[in-house]
């Protein structure tokens, strides 16, 4: 195994190959590859580039974003999934400006205790802005290193982890880190994928032991994976006169931590004492098809009820836990992803298409699934 021809194999197909007109390679300074890192952690590029751009027009610099609400961060992030990196984004922009005068730490071990920032994203930080060098471990690399060595193991154990550490070290060169850190990347994205690999171009098959033994599936090793449990909500579409829609914010940890998201009850046969309780008096209900989201650890099944309300003096006010919302109003909130989808069904419901076949709504209801 040559160690010494992995670094310039590798920058030689980055020449003729690699990715170099990303948004955020336009400008390489600090804040916008940290964003992006952010953005890309568990997420495929086609998926983030519109978000990015969105992001960055609203936000241009990290001053910018720590100075504005959560609220915003959330509207923009909804529909990315994985909450908690907005919240994070939020909170480190907020440190950088308050701990470092606005300027990221050009030091790896400062920018490490910045929240939402690891190893891997602090390495890529500095070796994109500054040229440091430093050594990544996303999960590209991973499944790149894991078979160029055939690592034994589950990335995710600790000692196999720690293995590959020492070879992300090991192959990272002295001399153009950024277009390194870019190609190995890159190398993982588009040619040693996870299914499907291309062998057949990829630069580093010569040496590669996982293809040189015919063995590429088996590395890296799959984590022993458990049957997703499956969870049940029964979410209130509460929907006054006016054609507000009653959203109530979600706390500001957990699941869809500081969304706004529609109420739930433990039964729907609550629901009218849920809203004689909130001074609202139900005109009438109608029961939607459960509509399923998958998260990366269970399943929720969503139990929809639509209900048209008429509100009283002692109806739920708008306020830091309730808010009365329409599609059109001049106010950015973040709304999880199934709750769009049930937003969106409800304009569906109420189209004039659907006024003329009342069953046409529920049929895209059910393809949408």
């Amino acid at each position: 195994m040559q160690s010494d021809r992995f670094a310039p194999a590798l920058l030689r197909w980055f020449d003729g190959h690699g990715r170099t007109q990303l948004p955020w390679q336009h400008e390489r300074s600090p804040y916008r590859v940290w964003l992006s890192e952010i953005m890309l952690q568990q997420t495929q590029v086609a998926t983030v580039i519109p978000y990015y751009e969105r992001f960055l027009a609203r936000f241009p610099d990290v001053r910018t974003l720590a100075a504005a609400p959560l609220d915003d961060v959330l509207a923009l992030w909804a529909g990315l999934g994985y909450y908690a990196r907005a919240r994070n984004l939020h909170r480190c922009a907020e440190a950088v400006v308050r701990a470092h005068g606005g300027e990221f730490p050009h030091d790896i071990d400062a920018l490490t205790t910045l929240p939402g920032i690891g190893r891997s994203t602090a390495g890529a930080i500095l070796a994109f802005s500054s040229g440091q060098r430093h050594p990544i471990l996303d999960g590209n690399v991973r499944r790149v290193l894991a078979r160029y060595h055939a690592v034994e193991g589950p990335p995710s154990a600790g000692a196999v982890e720690n293995r590959l550490w020492e070879f992300a070290d090991l192959h990272t060169p002295a001399a153009r880190v950024a277009d390194y850190t870019q190609a190995i990347m890159d190398l993982g994205a588009t040619v040693c994928t996870r299914t499907g690999p291309r062998c057949a171009i990829c630069p580093l098959a010569r040496d590669c032991r996982a293809c040189n033994d015919g063995a590429v599936d088996r590395y890296p090793a799959a984590r022993a994976r458990k049957q997703a449990p499956v969870r049940s909500r029964r979410f209130l579409i509460v929907r006054r006169g006016s054609g507000h829609i009653l959203l109530e914010a979600r706390p500001p940890t957990g699941i869809w931590g500081g969304l706004w998201s529609l109420p739930e009850i433990d039964t729907h046969a609550g629901a009218d004492s849920w809203c004689e309780a909130h001074g609202l008096r139900v005109r009438r209900s109608t029961s939607w098809a459960v509509m399923r989201h998958t998260f990366s650890h269970f399943h929720l099944d969503i139990h929809p009820l639509l209900l048209e309300v008429k509100t009283s003096t002692r109806a739920i006010m708008d306020g830091d836990r309730w808010l009365w919302y329409k599609d059109g109003d001049a106010i950015e909130i973040g709304l999880p992803a199934p709750v769009r989808r049930l937003l969106d069904r409800l304009d569906a419901h109420d189209s004039p298409e659907a006024r003329d076949d009342p069953h046409r709504a529920l049929r895209k209801t059910r393809q949408d699934r």
